[in-house]
C-alpha cells in the first residue's frame, strides 16, 4: 500500500477496512509509516482518532511507532498488536469507530473518494 500521500491522489486505507479483526489498523499503519518517511503530506499522525483507538487498545502512540519501526509487514504489526490487545479492547475500539465516529469515517470516505459502507 502506498505511504506517500504528497500527490493528493493517494490516501491511507479506509478506517472501516479491517486488518485481521481490527478496524482502523490498516489506516494507522499507512499514516504511521508515511509520517516516519516524511511523506504524510497534510495527514496527522497520531491524530485524535488514532489516539482514541490506541487508548481503547491500551497502547501508546510511541509504542505503536516503535512497532512500525521494528515490524515491516502488516501481518507482523497485526501479530504484535494481537499480543497486546485483548478482545474487549479490540471490540471497544471497533465499536467506538462504528458507533461514535461513524460520521468521521463517512467524511473521510467522501473526501478520499471512497464509497461509504
Amino acid at each position: 500500500m502506498a505511504t506517500d500521500f504528497r500527490s493528493g491522489r493517494d490516501f491511507p486505507r479506509r478506517g472501516r477496512e479491517p486488518l485481521g479483526d481490527f478496524l482502523w489498523l490498516a489506516r494507522v499503519i499507512d499514516k504511521g509509516r508515511a509520517s516516519a518517511a516524511g511523506t504524510i503530506h497534510d495527514y496527522i499522525y497520531p491524530c485524535p482518532m488514532d489516539r482514541g483507538v490506541f487508548d481503547r487498545w491500551g497502547i501508546t502512540a510511541g509504542q505503536f511507532s516503535q512497532a512500525l519501526a521494528s515490524h515491516k509487514t502488516d501481518d507482523e504489526v497485526l501479530a504484535w498488536l494481537r499480543e497486546r490487545v485483548n478482545d474487549a479492547g479490540r471490540e471497544a475500539a471497533n465499536r467506538w469507530l462504528t458507533e461514535e465516529k461513524s460520521s468521521n469515517l463517512d467524511r473521510q470516505d467522501s473526501e478520499e473518494g471512497a464509497i461509504a459502507a
